[in-house]
């Protein structure tokens, strides 16, 4: 399935784009897709995954909705819907 990605601050530099697309097998979940960006991203390592869960701080929108508020990194994702990730924001 494919999965349209937006990326925020420091996710953003990471990647090196504000968009993109990726294909993930049809029983992917946010916590497969946040690996994959970690293992393709050196720059992401270990800053979007804690344990298997979100990361403290980072934000993930499904679809517009918080992952937080639905089964968190494990919640299903589903084909052609928008993941936007954010990093923890600082600055004063």
């Amino acid at each position: 399935m494919e999965i349209h990605l937006r990326f925020f601050g420091t996710v953003r530099r990471s990647v090196g784009a504000k968009t993109a697309a990726r294909e993930m097998p049809s029983d992917a979940t946010v916590r497969d897709l946040l690996a994959a960006l970690e293992a393709d991203h050196s720059g992401l390592a270990g800053d979007l995954l804690d344990g298997g869960d979100v990361a403290s701080g980072v934000t993930v929108l499904l679809d517009g909705t918080n992952v937080a508020n639905r089964s968190g990194a494990a919640t299903p994702l589903t084909d052609g819907a928008t993941v936007a990730v954010t990093p923890p924001l600082t600055g004063g």
